[in-house]
């Protein structure tokens, strides 16, 4: 009896794997972790700034101490609550509107039957996730111009009678930074949905056909069940992306008439640090940041393990 208790116990155990059995795969991890260490676990220690009155010539060590007055400082700003308020809804609106039409991209695309022409579609809205901002800003720049394609076909169909200033109205300039940006990213986004979506089993589309489903309502209650944990990983994951609202975006496209609706968090660090000089201030709006970042997406995945099976659909 003592003898079937022991070799439950090692069972149980299982086997112990030791560092030596091991090396050949802490080897080949070895130089992502310097790449992390060294632009990401060193900069980190930069923050000591926000706590400092930091001057370049003094350096980390000699710059005075001054506790938390940059935060004090930062919330008594008038511009602290624009930025934080710009860079959430533009966050939002991006993964929100990105996160739709990817998945509706996908659906769309397992409902072609052609192989030929599902894979030139699927390719041509790729693409735009490869090009460069400086490249997409310059293009966007001329087609949204007062004087561009965008409002002469506006003009010659009647929908407008003046040309407007899409890149310098402070009413229109978030939603063309929301539109363009998901123009760019809905066919690269797609591609985990619709890996999920080949995962699905066939025969549950046999049995709704079976039961006389129409398209709609196999994609209802067949395709959309199907991918529900997949839908739930990717909004828990772009969580931490909540108050990145694409710096290399706003930064090529906006200018000082829409800092009003357009100013975000990082363009306004960038303009503080490099512009201003006030390294101190930045580096405490950039630590605040993190620190809502990473709130958010530790209270994100408990809401995404409470609610991951949870019938939506």
């Amino acid at each position: 009896m003592l003898g079937k208790k022991q070799n439950v116990k090692k069972v149980q155990a299982g086997r112990k794997v030791t560092f030596r059995q091991t090396y050949q795969y802490h080897l080949l991890m070895l130089p992502g972790f310097l790449v992390l260490f060294i632009y990401t676990i060193i900069p980190f220690f930069g923050n000591i700034m926000a706590f400092q009155n930091f001057q370049p010539i003094l350096g980390f060590f000699k710059s005075r101490w001054v506790g938390l007055d940059n935060f004090r400082h930062m919330l008594l700003l008038p511009d602290t609550a624009r930025i934080f308020r710009n860079s959430f809804v533009i966050a939002v609106g991006k993964l929100v509107f990105t996160m739709v039409f990817s998945i509706l991209f996908a659906i769309l695309l397992n409902e072609i039957n052609h192989i030929k022409f599902k894979k030139t579609i699927q390719t041509i809205c790729f693409l735009p996730h490869f090009l460069s901002w400086v490249i997409l800003a310059t293009i966007f720049r001329n087609l949204l111009d007062t004087n561009g394609i965008a409002n002469q076909l506006m003009m010659s169909s009647g929908l407008i009678k003046e040309p407007l200033m899409f890149l310098g109205s402070n009413k229109i300039f978030q939603g063309v930074i929301i539109s363009t940006d998901v123009w760019k990213e809905f066919g690269y986004g797609a591609i985990i949905f619709i890996a999920a979506l080949m995962g699905i089993n066939p025969e549950l589309y046999e049995a709704a056909n079976v039961d006389g489903a129409g398209r709609l309502q196999k994609i209802w209650h067949v395709t959309l069940p199907g991918i529900r944990v997949t839908i739930v990983l990717v909004a828990t994951l772009n969580i931490a992306n909540i108050l990145n609202a694409g710096f290399d975006q706003i930064y090529n496209l906006y200018s000082p008439i829409v800092y009003k609706s357009g100013d975000i968090i990082d363009t306004y660090v960038y303009r503080m640090s490099f512009i201003n000089t006030q390294y101190s201030l930045a580096t405490a709006i950039g630590l605040l940041k993190s620190v809502i970042s990473f709130i958010m997406i530790v209270t994100a995945h408990g809401l995404a393990k409470k609610f991951a099976n949870y019938r939506i659909f």
